[in-house]
């Protein structure tokens, strides 16, 4: 069995594995603001494969959403997760509107019923009757806006549906708000090898706040195994979604140049150029869970197997830092 590293969910004090399952992908196929916003044709048999394999490798955390496949990946995962409820802590997250019937989702709803009534959804489609990280998936306008968002999840809280909440957000006067609310415990965010919102880390770690590392591996460029954008599908979201600067036509070779450059250091010590990719995390901040998205059981037996050599040495942290800059 993998030696299984641990890391602490914030001020919550549950701990978890340090690898998280990032389950946007499984979700399949579905539409936002009317392009694809999945990854693709997904296999559901795969995917169980997949989620039963990191419960045997020792992973206890698992990241979803509503929104991913509209309702689907919230399915698959309760279903899987039937019967071992007690030994896993589940995080997902509200704001979008969608339909499930459709798979076709727009805008964004953060009225007090409205995360009510997603919240109710998310436990019915998950299989539970409570949820440990309930998170928020949209923006927040204004101040007066986010403190009904915490006031109204606080009551979620005192009525056992949820344990703990936070922000899915970089941006830190969001992660300022919620760090007020008394069951606050994380904030999910983008972080890998190519940059991250540094002023938003330190926030985390001075607040006691978990720092929940989505793109850990560059939506899959720091696999090492993608070198252009045409060999995505055409209903991926990679090809779709342009605030990711990695996979945006005619910037592919940039960020393929920085992975080749850093190569030699993320794999050194046996490990693949994943492995160092996440790695890397683990040894940018104590306080950090990267939660890497999978499709099929190979990714996941990779991507857990990280945790058998853990962080990256201050001297390949430098290294990295100096090759890239």
């Amino acid at each position: 069995m993998t030696t299984v590293m641990t890391r602490t969910i914030g001020r919550s004090g549950i701990e978890v594995s340090a690898l998280g399952m990032g389950c946007w992908a499984i979700g399949g196929e579905f539409l936002f603001d009317g392009k694809p916003a999945g990854w693709g044709k997904v296999d559901d048999a795969e995917s169980t494969r997949a989620i039963q394999r990191a419960l045997d490798l020792g992973v206890t955390f698992f990241d979803t959403a509503d929104l991913y496949g509209c309702g689907h990946s919230e399915r698959l995962l309760g279903k899987v997760l039937a019967g071992k409820r007690d030994a896993v802590v589940i995080a997902t997250k509200f704001g979008h509107v969608f339909d499930e019937q459709t798979r076709e989702g727009a805008g964004h709803n953060i009225t007090p019923a409205y995360i009510r009534a997603a919240c109710e959804n998310s436990l019915r489609r998950l299989s539970t009757d409570y949820i440990d990280l309930y998170q928020l998936h949209s923006g927040i306008e204004t101040e007066a806006e986010g403190e009904e968002v915490i006031a109204t999840l606080e009551e979620l809280v005192r009525e056992g549906k949820i344990r703990f909440y936070g922000p899915s957000t970089d941006d830190l006067r969001v992660a300022r708000l919620f760090a007020r609310g008394p069951h606050a415990t994380a904030v999910q965010q983008q972080l890998n090898i190519f940059g991250g919102n540094d002023e938003l880390v330190a926030f985390c770690e001075e607040q006691g706040l978990a720092v929940l590392c989505r793109t850990p591996l560059a939506m899959g460029l720091l696999t090492g195994k993608y070198h252009n954008d045409r060999e995505l599908a055409a209903d991926d979201v990679r090809r779709h979604t342009p605030w990711w600067e990695y996979f945006k036509e005619g910037r592919m070779q940039e960020w393929v140049k920085k992975v080749d450059a850093v190569r030699d250091v993320l794999t050194e010590d046996g490990r693949t150029v994943a492995q160092g990719a996440l790695a890397w995390i683990w040894a940018r901040s104590q306080a950090a869970i990267p939660i890497p998205g999978f499709k099929t059981v190979a990714q996941v037996g990779e991507n857990i197997a990280a945790m058998r050599f853990g962080p990256l040495s201050d001297q390949q942290m430098s290294r990295i830092s100096d090759l890239l800059q």
